[in-house]
């Protein structure tokens, strides 16, 4: 951690850090574990000190004006600590990826080649606004063998403070090295450059917030960076679509938690079917306070005293990712317009079809190129704990290394083993 005096630098926190991944990738799986299922128990037991300080994070944003959204994303509750130390548990239930055995050959010329998955080495994450995206990337990173090099938000370093002390905690019960993972608490910017260009230290580096953040880490970082987490997330309901079901997912979408990533930004409806399912839609919307920007089309099917917040979209209102209780309409004339539309404004972050049509389900899974696409769900499910991973690292909406929400496998490499009984070449 880096202190008031700032003696410790950033170079120095990159060396200590790649010493302690050494150390974490060969200890047993049995103590990662431990570390872990301790650091549950803080987060469930000793979250007085915990509480206070977020409570300061809070009051302090909010005094500054800070938007519903983003206060939404940095408030910790009881019941917020709760499912962070079930997630936390669940990562220590999952199997180790450390050494799993990916493939195995024999080479006719009798050498053996074995494929084994090893740590990625040292993680580093910039992040904004959520305290919990502490806990996740650090237990992710000390169940799979990484340490990680951690720099959130300004808006909750008191809470991210308290979070690493638990952390630390947990790391010493289990007899692994504290500093497995590190927290820069100073918000000295110039401390974030000096971390894109630690290549030599840093093997993989995660940014999650906004576009601004993330492309001003991709432009800056000199180590490999995954990108993703800026969700414009869409919904068409096809012209077979139950009215029924489209309801229930378009309002889980969009109302469950409108401030993260994977909720619902824009819906899209096809002609036929937007006379009998615009409106109900729109009533259940208005109901939990949604505004709707509808195109003209969607603005004549609801009528001139449409019900709730609905007024005219504006063109820079397609491809916008909201984080609040605001949603863009569209009606469509067929399943290709609404294919056109997702590859224009989408991000490639999640993208859902509503329909009872099979050929245009299986159309809609094979031409939308996002990281997560759904048949009849909400697209609330692309998340690490609910995919089955814990947590997430991050949602990667990029193609190589990984895609879509990061759990174990996706910080893990691996290398190839080959046993031989003297084989040269000739």
């Amino acid at each position: 951690m880096t202190t008031e005096a700032g003696l410790t630098t950033i170079t120095a926190m990159g060396k200590t850090a790649q010493a302690a991944a050494r150390s974490l990738g060969r200890s047993p799986t049995e103590a990662r574990n431990k570390a872990l299922i301790r650091l549950a128990y803080f987060l469930e037991q000793d979250r007085e000190e915990l509480l206070e300080a977020n409570a300061e994070d809070y009051e302090e944003a909010d005094a500054e004006g800070t938007t519903d959204a983003f206060l939404d994303r940095m408030l910790l509750t009881p019941g917020r600590l709760d499912a962070m130390a079930k997630d936390v548990r669940n990562i220590a239930e999952l199997a180790d990826p450390l050494g799993e055995t990916i493939e195995s050959r024999v080479l006719p010329n009798g050498l053996s080649l074995e494929k084994k998955r090893v740590p990625l080495g040292v993680i580093a994450s910039i992040y904004e606004s959520r305290p919990n995206v502490t806990i996740d990337i650090a237990a992710l990173c000390l169940k799979s063998g990484n340490a990680c090099i951690l720099r959130g938000g300004k808006e909750t370093v008191r809470s991210n403070v308290e979070l690493v002390k638990l952390i630390h905690r947990g790391l010493s019960e289990a007899g692994l090295d504290p500093k497995s993972v590190q927290y820069i608490d100073n918000p000295d910017r110039s401390l974030v450059d000096q971390l894109l260009q630690m290549k030599d230290y840093v093997s993989l580096l995660v940014p999650r917030g906004g576009p601004a953040l993330i492309n001003s880490v991709a432009e800056k970082a000199t180590m490999p960076v995954v990108t993703g987490g800026v969700g414009v997330c869409h919904t068409y309901v096809d012209e077979s679509a139950d009215t029924g079901m489209a309801s229930e997912i378009i309002f889980n979408a969009k109302v469950q938690r409108p401030t993260v990533c994977n909720a619902l930004d824009t819906v899209l409806v096809h002609a036929e079917a937007a006379p009998r399912c615009l409106p109900p839609v729109a009533v259940r919307l208005a109901e939990a306070g949604v505004e709707l920007r509808c195109d003209q089309r969607a603005l004549a099917i609801l009528g001139p005293e449409p019900l709730g917040s609905v007024v005219p979209a504006r063109e820079e209102d397609w491809g916008q990712e909201y984080l609040s209780l605001t949603a863009a309409v569209r009606v469509v004339d067929s399943l290709e317009d609404a294919l056109e539309h997702i590859e224009i404004y989408g991000s490639g972050h999640s993208d859902a079809i509503v329909t009872e049509d099979p050929a245009a389900a299986e159309r809609f899974l094979a031409e939308v190129d996002s990281c997560t696409v759904y048949v009849n769900a909400s697209t609330r499910f692309t998340d690490g704990g609910q995919f089955g991973f814990g947590a997430e690292v991050g949602i990667s909406t990029q193609k190589f290394h990984a895609r879509g929400p990061m759990g174990l496998r996706e910080l893990t490499s691996y290398k190839w083993l080959a046993r031989g009984t003297g084989q040269v070449r000739e």
